[in-house]
């Protein structure tokens, strides 16, 4: 199974999940005090900084062999898109050196 078909059945599991543990009222029940608190944050942890770790903590991060793999890729291209841009100058430079300079 590849990771972004497991990735959807973990969410669609997490939402069942959840669907099954909430009440079926379509009302929403009001907010108590420690979490209309929660929601504005502190001043030693501000609402948007605890956003950012919780949507850090939902992030399926790239194993260690997929990153290692990963890094090989960008290095080979970057080297070979290097060599080739580097050849064009080399060429371009004998070019404008045999003929313009002339």
């Amino acid at each position: 199974m590849g990771r972004e078909a497991r990735r959807a059945q973990e969410r669609s599991e997490r939402r069942a999940s959840r669907s099954a543990s909430r009440p079926n009222s379509t009302a929403t029940a009001p907010r108590s005090p420690n979490e209309q608190a929660r929601s504005k944050g502190s001043l030693l942890k501000p609402a948007w900084a605890m956003d950012i770790i919780n949507e850090l903590k939902k992030v399926t991060w790239p194993s260690r062999q997929e990153v290692g793999y990963l890094s090989f890729v960008v290095i080979v291209v970057s080297l070979i898109i290097g060599t080739i841009l580097g050849i064009a100058d080399l060429g371009f430079g004998w070019f404008i050196e045999k003929t313009i300079l002339r």
